[in-house]
């Protein structure tokens, strides 16, 4: 094992061997770097005003990701690069063409959002060159401003690439940071600390495997978007954390020809352009988990582990086929993602089993998918409900197969197998789909809570099956929003 975590502040290497296992990445640097131009603001990765910038090793080169440092943990930052506010300032004095943008365009107003936006779009900056208006609200989507200035800041994001040259920027010298954090990449294990509490981070799968044997009761984390909150809100206190960042091969994602083996520490950034490939609505479905840097953090199989009956992939994975790869010490075990989930708060995942894989089918010749989420506001909201739907028919229009499944309608994402039984066979008309919806409102008793009621819920979730049946038979009616970027509905 190794005992000190290693990662590049700026240019700057840290070695630190006494660390609490869960102190986040801004009490760091504000508490004990006093580098207070990052933000606290929210606490559970909602705001932005926290936003740094990562840039880790991604094969031979180095991916830069906006990320949230109010619920990142220190310790995952081993062999990475951290970038804050302070860094953009460069040798002479000057700002950076981002921060000229964000002056030039009078983006900022009160001033406390601003750091976090101007991070933001720095990650943009150095990875995309002149991206169009939607790409840029979508990377602004996770930063808010209470003073609503966000047609300034937007602005900002396209006046930055008239003010300097991203080939050049100093900070795209991409080559010498893989060098550098090459030089800090082992296979050990990393294994740093406080008062009796630990935070292991294994470099590879049997690694992992073996630790989990050891502490069956420890805390898996991987992108920390929901373990975080654990810690920021409610106090908790986690005496063993065990990392899965730093495994590679948990975030490989392989072609097998009739399926994607989707890693369980891919990051929904990674997954998605692969996903939506195959399945368009899925990938916008992602687009609107979380915000950018929520979706650079968290993981496709995280949000499985953790069968929140709110968890947005799970349904459409579900619908879609999906089986899920199990392991426990060398034995390896896959089932049908459905079967995964037994109650609310209870997988079938034995004490020191991990998820290492998702194996996503990909869709059969005349399959036709749709996944809808339904929330208060269109952009970085958990669903009050969220149906997915594969539906093939025959030649003469019957139905041929149907898969649906829902989140927020149940104690865990569940089929609506009363509905799709009373469709299976059946003409594709509007008749039918009216005794379909009628048998999905009996699948399903959902619960009331802020987000909605169970009468919402139920009569939403039947309204999806129709609007399945309008989006599959008519293909120019208007059913999605503006910001829905998915391809045409046939």
């Amino acid at each position: 094992m190794r005992e000190s975590l290693r990662f590049y502040l700026g240019d700057e290497l840290r070695e630190i061997r006494d660390v609490d296992p869960t102190m986040t990445v801004l009490d760091w640097l504000r508490l004990s770097e006093r580098r207070v131009g990052t933000k606290e603001g929210c606490a559970e990765g909602d705001c932005g005003a926290c936003t740094v910038v990562v840039g880790r090793l991604d094969g031979d080169g180095v991916r830069y990701e906006a990320v949230n440092a109010c619920i990142r943990f220190l310790p995952t930052l081993d062999g990475c690069r951290l970038l804050t506010i302070e860094h953009l300032k460069a040798p002479d004095g000057g700002l950076h063409p981002v921060q000229q943008a964000m002056v030039d365009s009078h983006g900022s107003q009160c001033g406390f959002c601003t750091p976090g936006f101007v991070m933001s779009l720095f990650a943009l900056y150095l990875n995309e060159d002149r991206p169009d208006a939607q790409r840029i609200d979508d990377v602004l989507a996770g930063n808010l401003c209470r003073c609503t200035g966000y047609a300034p800041i937007v602005a900002a994001g396209r006046a930055m690439y008239d003010l300097g040259d991203r080939a050049a920027d100093r900070f795209n010298d991409r080559a010498a940071t893989a060098a550098a954090l090459k030089a800090l990449a082992d296979d050990a294990i990393l294994s740093v600390g406080r008062d009796g509490r630990r935070f292991l981070a294994p470099a590879t799968v049997p690694q992992l495997a073996e630790l989990l044997l050891a502490h069956p009761d420890a805390t898996i984390v991987a992108g920390s978007t929901d373990v975080g909150l654990w810690v920021t809100k409610f106090q908790r206190v986690l005496s063993t954390v065990i990392h899965t960042g730093r495994i590679r091969d948990l975030r490989r994602i392989e072609d097998r020809g009739d399926a994607l083996a989707i890693g369980a520490g891919a990051t929904y950034s990674e997954a998605a352009p692969a996903i939506a490939a195959l399945y368009p609505d899925f990938g916008e479905l992602i687009r609107r988990i979380g915000a950018e840097q929520v979706r650079n953090m968290g993981t496709i199989g995280g949000n499985v582990a953790n069968g929140s009956p709110i968890g947005d992939t799970p349904p459409a994975l579900i619908a879609a086929g999906a089986s899920v790869q199990l392991r426990r010490g060398e034995e390896t075990r896959v089932l049908p993602l459905e079967d995964f989930f037994i109650a609310y708060g209870k997988q079938d995942r034995r004490p020191g089993e991990f998820v290492e894989r998702i194996l996503l089918p990909k869709p059969a010749p005349g399959a036709r998918f749709r996944a809808y989420k339904i929330t208060k506001r269109f952009d970085q909201d958990i669903s009050a409900v969220c149906g997915a739907f594969r539906l093939t028919l025959d030649a003469d229009g019957t139905v041929a197969d149907i898969r649906i499944a829902f989140g927020g309608m149940a104690g865990t994402p569940k089929r609506a197998a009363g509905a799709e039984a009373a469709l299976l066979g059946q003409p594709w008309t509007e008749e039918t789909v009216l005794a379909g919806m009628a048998a999905l409102k009996a699948d399903f008793t959902p619960l009331s809570d802020w987000r909605a009621s169970a009468g919402y819920r139920s009569e939403v979730a039947a309204n999806l099956l129709m609007r399945l049946h309008v989006e599959t038979t008519d293909p120019d009616a208007a059913t999605r929003l503006v910001g829905d970027r998915r391809l045409a509905h046939a």
